[in-house]
């Protein structure tokens, strides 16, 4: 029993020494380096299982699904991407036949349009299309005190130059309505005042829209700067009232008419005269001209329209109306429209002395049961190679026909109501509005006075229905 309990004794005393042993023992430092790369080990361990135990992220399954589809040879890819770049190639060249060819499409009927304009056989079938303008959608410009004599529009459509027996000009702007520039009556004519000096007749401006041209009653031709409205010379010669003007399209050539019977051509660029043409046995009262070297006038009371052709200086002689042939206008180049003080309205072939067609009494009658006269034709207008044309006089509106096929006839189509005697008509160049200058008397004289009419400018919004937009092109046989 002693033993036994030595024995534990023992023991108890052998472990506690041990404990305390391990108590008092250092623990072993490891180098710097060796303890560094334990712990990258732990660590990227430690990440390794982190990895294996979360969920893939998107983005590591989309990198893995490319590896996968993408799994090719250097040689495979090589093929890939020059087949890639042939497609890219062929459409390329397919787009690019598709533009060359809507490209010559469009050359071509450019091309054969002007051909057809040219020979005079180039008609745009717009009267189906137009609608009657809302009398609210009328602009009326105020500027001038005395009656309006004539205006013409710009090139571009954006300005209209009128004159009136005050003798000014003014530039107005059309889509405000604004006057941008006046020239007033001049003292004499000189440097600091170039202005007229008597009733303006006659004006004209140069398809490029660089020059104006302006005549009046003194024998006068001034030429001024269109844009900024400076003067820049006169023209002297005639040797009467200058009644018609008319620049040759695409030039700066410059046919003048006058009360004195003759034309005459200038050049306006070189500021030079050119030469005098006779033939009328009565005062000019109106004159025209296109691209050709050549133009169109009406001799008043001889009863003719004549076709002046410069470069043989020789003429065509025309008889239709019985009146006094008062304005004229081109349509196109075989083609054009007169009126006359006996009411009478005609379209012209050139080659045919007579006219196609003739409309008596266009705008109806004047005066008490059985001295009835015809109204006067003082204006006419045609829109540039189409088949619309308009006349006015002094019976409170402004008349509208369709031209037939072939020019073979005239068919009104609306009347638009603007009281005083319509002195001037023009069509803008796109056809997308007309332009009357108003007067409270006629523009060669003092024969009648409407007291109601407004001295104006009116601008007459054309509106086309969408179903006969489209223009069509038809060949005079």
């Amino acid at each position: 029993m002693a033993a036994g309990a030595m024995n534990r004794k023992k023991q108890r005393r052998e472990v506690s020494a041990a404990a305390a042993g391990g108590a008092g023992r250092k623990r072993r430092k490891l180098p710097v380096a060796e303890e560094k790369s334990w712990q990258k080990s732990g660590s990227k361990l430690n990440e390794e299982i982190s990895s294996d135990s979360e969920p893939d992220s998107p983005a590591k399954k989309k990198n893995n699904e490319a590896e996968e589809e993408i799994d090719e040879t250097p040689q495979e890819k090589k093929l890939r991407l020059a087949k890639l770049y042939l497609e890219q190639l062929r459409q390329q060249e397919e787009e690019k036949a598709e533009e060359e060819a809507l490209e010559r499409d469009l050359v071509a009927g450019r091309l054969k349009e002007d051909v057809l304009e040219q020979k005079g056989k180039l008609q745009r079938q717009i009267a189906k299309s137009l609608q009657f303008p809302d009398r609210a959608d009328i602009q009326v410009l105020r500027g001038h005190r005395l009656p309006i004599t004539c205006l013409v529009i710009s090139p571009d459509d954006k300005y209209v130059f009128s004159a009136a027996k005050e003798c000014s000009i003014i530039k107005w702007d059309v889509a405000s309505g604004k006057k941008l520039h006046v020239i007033h009556r001049g003292k004499k004519v000189t440097e600091k005042s170039p202005g007229h000096t008597a009733h303006i007749l006659a004006m004209a401006i140069s398809s490029d829209g660089k020059y104006l041209a302006t005549g009046d009653k003194n024998k006068l031709i001034m030429i001024w700067e269109a844009t900024t409205c400076q003067h820049l010379y006169k023209f002297t010669g005639h040797r009467d009232a200058v009644s018609g003007l008319s620049f040759r399209k695409g030039t700066h050539q410059l046919y003048s008419a006058s009360h004195d019977r003759s034309v005459k051509v200038w050049n306006v660029a070189e500021n030079a005269y050119v030469e005098t043409l006779f033939g009328h046995q009565d005062v000019i009262t109106g004159l025209d001209s296109l691209s050709r070297e050549c133009c169109v006038t009406s001799g008043g009371r001889d009863g003719t329209v004549r076709v002046w052709k410069i470069p043989e200086e020789s003429q065509l002689v025309f008889y239709g109306h019985r009146g006094s042939i008062d304005c004229l206008q081109l349509i196109n180049e075989e083609h054009m429209v007169s009126g006359a003080d006996d009411g009478s309205v005609a379209l012209w072939g050139l080659s045919k002395k007579k006219p196609s067609t003739t409309v008596k009494q266009a705008h109806g009658f004047q005066g008490a049961s059985g001295l009835e006269q015809p109204y006067w034709i003082t204006s006419v207008a045609a829109l540039l190679n189409s088949d619309i044309v308009a006349t006015g006089s002094h019976n409170a509106s402004v008349k509208l026909w369709k031209c037939g096929e072939g020019f073979r006839k005239l068919e009104p189509l609306f009347d638009i109501p603007l009281v005083g005697f319509v002195n001037s008509l023009k069509f803008s160049n796109t056809g997308n509005f007309l332009v009357a200058g108003i007067g409270q008397e006629h523009r060669l004289g003092r024969w009648w006075r409407i007291k109601e009419a407004k001295n104006s400018i009116c601008i007459i919004p054309l509106k086309k229905t969408a179903a006969g937009s489209t223009e069509i092109l038809v060949e005079d046989s």
